[in-house]
């Protein structure tokens, strides 16, 4: 008998459907419950899913819970429920728990997943270096911290990811403006600033919680840049090779997590200078874990740059507990250039396509879901060389 694999919202973003074709082709039994109607769905989807639910109104569990049912009744016990969403992480969870799916996180595991509080006592285990911190409960507790690891500090919503409620609080006039005037329901973590350069380690995991494939990206800013200046765009790009030194920590970090047979985005800061509490330079710090892809069309990106599919390598990982994708073929630096409609650029999308023809991969608008934290158009291309990389970022990102 096939296994079944229910995924949630397959339909969104539109190249996700390749997660669900990757399971057909191994033999799983795939359905899909998602927003749109089924003629709205793309046809690379269609091709591949058994049987597609639509849920009007997805924000009401009650509706997911009918969908899931209706698919017991029918198609008996679902092995797995997989959105590789963070939105709908936590609903994923309690439809496991639910109907005892056993395979995937449950809403204790994503509990710590999404608590960077909780994140700690990981890094901890790992042995890797993470900012000292505090939840922040009085206001005498908070001060005392911020005076012991110094100004600025970071005060974050301790639930959640992206920096949607960020602070970056220079001294104590700030801080106690902040706490006066935080809502009250909120939790939020103190950290100490750390100076570093962003980079993530994406991939995926076996059974055992051990990584069976492993990349890496650099950014050039960070949500908390775009979310502080609306008008910055977005660079990245996938590295050819990740440091050595990134994916031993990348994968202690996955074991320590004990995270099986999942997609991965964990983020981390390079250090770029030495500090005593967190080490030297070129040393890199735990910033927050993410049990789901990096956001928007990232799964591609690493395409481009791995010469794989990462779509083939989850499920290897959920089909035969390892990667079966050839590893040795050639590497790119594959990068990633958005741009905003409200900016005014030095050239033209017209010359970007010209003097990029043989290296562009893939170019689109990034739906509206995605553009405040990402951008509004984007470009993807691949390079032999870091600084054509660099070349690519100026000629689509320079502005007038």
């Amino acid at each position: 008998m096939s296994n079944v694999f229910l995924f949630i919202s397959p339909h969104f973003p539109d190249s996700y459907y390749q997660f669900v074709a990757a399971l057909k082709e191994r033999g799983f039994i795939t359905l899909g419950i998602g927003s749109a109607p089924y003629y709205e769905i793309p046809e690379g989807l269609k091709n591949c899913i058994d049987e597609y639910y639509c849920c009007h109104d997805m924000d009401d569990f009650e509706n997911e819970k009918i969908a899931v049912e209706y698919f017991i009744k029918k198609y008996g016990h679902i092995d797995y429920i997989e959105s590789n969403s963070d939105y709908w992480l936590e609903k994923d969870a309690e439809l496991r728990e639910i109907y005892n799916i056993p395979h995937g996180p449950r809403p204790k595991e994503i509990a710590e997943y999404h608590h960077k509080s909780l994140m700690k006592k990981y890094y901890e285990k790992a042995g890797v270096s993470a900012a000292r911190w505090t939840l922040v409960t009085t206001y005498d507790k908070l001060k005392k911290f911020a005076r012991k690891v110094g100004y600025p500090v970071f005060i974050k919503p301790d639930n959640g990811v992206g920096a949607i409620d960020d602070h970056k609080i220079h001294n104590e006039e700030e801080l106690l403006d902040f706490y006066e005037h935080k809502p009250s329901d909120v939790i939020y973590i103190a950290e100490e600033f750390i100076e570093g350069e962003l980079v993530s380690f994406d991939g995926v995991s076996d059974s055992k919680g051990n990584v069976i494939f492993g990349c890496a990206h650099e950014y050039s800013t960070g949500i908390s840049d775009i979310i502080a200046n609306p008008e910055l765009d977005v660079f990245y790009y996938t590295v050819k090779e990740a440091d050595p030194k990134l994916v031993d920590v990348g994968c202690r970090v996955i074991k320590a997590f004990n995270v099986k047979n999942r997609y991965f985005h964990c983020e981390y800061f390079r250090l770029t200078k030495n500090k005593r509490s967190l080490g030297k330079k070129g040393d890199y710090v735990a910033l927050e874990v993410n049990m789901r892809p990096a956001g928007g069309y990232t799964p591609d990106l690493i395409d481009f740059s791995q010469s794989v599919s990462i779509y083939n390598i989850f499920a290897d990982s959920i089909a035969y507990d390892e990667n079966r994708e050839d590893l040795t073929k050639q590497k790119y630096f594959a990068a990633c250039a958005s741009r905003r409609f409200t900016n005014s650029y030095v050239h033209t999308i017209e010359e970007i396509r010209y003097k990029y023809y043989f290296n562009l991969c893939l170019e689109k608008d990034y739906p509206p879901i995605f553009s405040d934290d990402m951008g509004d158009h984007f470009f993807m291309a691949r390079f032999d060389t870091e600084e054509e990389v660099n070349e690519f970022h100026s000629f689509v990102n320079d502005v007038k």
